[in-house]
């Protein structure tokens, strides 16, 4: 009898984080979908549709991401203490309003102001709570776990930007946005109501833990770090909001570009699913390097190719391999160096500036693209960037790591 209760106990355990896990799944796709791969596929529209400028259409989007990383930082300590389920209900029910309101923006200074919430919106609902999320739910099991999240995340663009790309061709930008914000309300808001419920105890260190944050923040292979994973999510995010004027710019239609960017999630979850073999085959510092590298070679491949459309297509596949890997880079970066104790504070510490530098990818790109005639040369310095990234990524492991 008590055999068979404590089989039922365990059996219960491991369905609450599963549920959990099911759950978060399901509203990243949605989440990032809206909230970020929508607009690459929508910005062209906006811009001829209202007048203004593209560089002057994506200042908002890297607003959005500017005022996440500010954003994140409090969201991480509250993570710590209150859990996911207040955070992330919260950002479903501000990104619905803030969608609405983009799509209804008729001046530019609210189409700002809806940016602005929307990367208010971002710090609440996208990968920084649900990987916290996770990282204390899973214990020891979150690499499987955080994988498992970021393969089906990585549908996202798999879906929407195709999805978009068809919403936009027949309602127009405007109706698309309103679609998808109601979409996003229907998905997130009850799942992250009724799915995240699980108890979220004060934090118990164990011996993998290191007791001080603020010890950890100050120290240089924590500053090296953030500089490292900066640079990197430049380079990768860069290619992500450049790659269909790229494309376009090689002759590609708009609807090709986005099914291009749309089977770079694909790329996403081909590369992630062998995350788990190499973090048990590599160290902390190779698979650093390992990652970093090969976003700074698919980005080269996607400079120089010319064409055909179908290699364009694939490359532009591995660059999605390549962004895969590197988010699960990021998520595991701070407990794979000092544990799983305040995630969350440490992990706002470190997405700020990774989400500063995603933010300012897609602005100074397009703009270097006007000074140096093309995106072609662009995607190389973007490669340079990436290369640079993999240097100083090298002392961002602690002595008792590697």
């Amino acid at each position: 009898m008590t055999a068979e209760v404590e089989r039922s106990g365990t059996q219960e355990e491991r369905a609450g984080p599963r549920n959990v896990l099911v759950v978060l799944c399901l509203t990243q796709i949605t989440s990032w979908g809206v909230l970020f791969y929508a607009f690459p596929v929508l910005a062209p529209t906006i811009a001829r549709d209202t007048g203004w400028s593209m560089p002057a259409v994506i200042v908002g989007f890297s607003l959005a991401q500017i005022v996440s990383a500010v954003v994140g930082i409090p969201v991480g300590r509250v993570l710590d203490r209150r859990g996911p389920r207040v955070v992330m209900t919260c950002g479903s029910v501000l990104a619905v309003s803030a969608v609405v309101l983009l799509a209804t923006s008729q001046s530019y200074p609210v189409f700002l102001v809806a940016w602005f919430l929307i990367g208010t919106a971002m710090a609440g609902v996208l990968y920084q709570p649900a990987f916290a999320a996770l990282t204390r739910w899973y214990g020891e099991r979150r690499v499987t776990a955080l994988t498992t999240l970021t393969l089906i995340g990585g549908l996202a663009s798999t879906v929407f930007a195709p999805l978009s790309a068809v919403l936009d061709e027949h309602l127009g930008w405007r109706i698309s946005y309103l679609v998808l914000a109601a979409a996003l309300g229907l998905i997130t808001i009850p799942a992250h109501i009724f799915g995240l419920r699980r108890p979220w105890t004060a934090h118990v260190a164990t011996t993998e833990d290191v007791a001080d944050p603020e010890r950890i923040a100050r120290s240089p292979a924590f500053v090296t770090l953030v500089v490292a994973l900066s640079l990197g999510a430049f380079a990768v995010y860069a290619v992500v909001v450049t790659l269909v004027p790229l494309l376009t710019e090689r002759g590609l239609s708009t609807t090709t570009a986005a099914w291009a960017l749309g089977l770079g999630g694909v790329g996403q979850v081909l590369g992630r699913l062998g995350y788990g073999r190499l973090t048990a085959r590599t160290t902390v510092r190779t698979r650093t390097t390992v990652i970093l590298l090969t976003s700074a070679a698919t980005t080269v491949l996607l400079g120089l190719l010319p064409g055909p459309a179908v290699l364009l297509i694939g490359a532009a596949v591995l660059a999605g391999c390549a962004r895969g890997v590197f988010t699960l880079l990021q998520a595991t970066a701070v407990s794979d160096r000092w544990g799983s104790a305040h995630y969350g504070r440490l992990g706002g510490l470190l997405s700020a500036p990774v989400a500063v530098t995603t933010a300012s990818a897609p602005w100074v790109a397009t703009s270097l693209a006007g000074s140096m005639g093309g995106y072609s040369a662009v995607f190389l310095v973007i490669a340079v960037i990436a290369v640079i990234a993999t240097a100083i990524s090298l002392g961002s492991i602690p002595r008792n790591t590697d």
